[in-house]
């Protein structure tokens, strides 16, 4: 496995990632609203931004396919996706285990808003719900996630 952090030539890739995983995994949690709402969150020129400032990491397994992103804003985990034939073999757990390293480095706390398909993933490893949002969407659909905290 490795762990690099993407350049702009790997935006589709990136793009690639977030779109396939919130395309197959979300709409078994999500209202087409939310969905739709998370694929345009998730557009080229907010990877790109992220790409530029260094923040977004694309993970590789030992065959070199890339199988997950993750972004690390300041203390904040975002855009953290495993592609779907990838999910339940340890990569998230890896990939957030890195994500918080980095994190240590500077921080004493991680935080993460945590989709309802990742928000398991993040109790077992210790998160504690901070915040509950819900967010309207299109065609009178809502977003909801938890904000969660983890001290580092």
């Amino acid at each position: 496995m490795s762990i690099i952090q993407a350049v702009l030539s790997d935006l589709n890739t990136v793009k690639e990632i977030s779109e396939g995983t919130i395309s197959e995994i979300y709409p078994h949690y999500y209202p087409k609203g939310a969905v739709e709402f998370f694929l345009l969150h998730h557009s080229n020129s907010n990877i790109c931004n992220d790409i530029k400032l260094r923040r977004v990491y694309l993970y590789f397994d030992t065959e070199q396919n890339a199988v997950g992103t993750i972004t690390i804003k300041n203390n904040e985990i975002c855009r953290f996706f495993v592609l779907p034939l990838y999910q339940r073999k340890g990569y998230g757990t890896e990939m957030l285990d890195y994500a918080e390293q980095v994190i240590s480095n500077k921080f004493s706390n991680a935080v993460a808003a945590a989709s309802l398909p990742a928000k398991n993933l993040y109790l077992k490893r210790g998160y504690k719900s901070i915040e509950y949002n819900i967010i309207p969407t299109a065609g009178n659909d809502f977003l909801c996630y938890d904000v969660m905290e983890k001290r580092l």
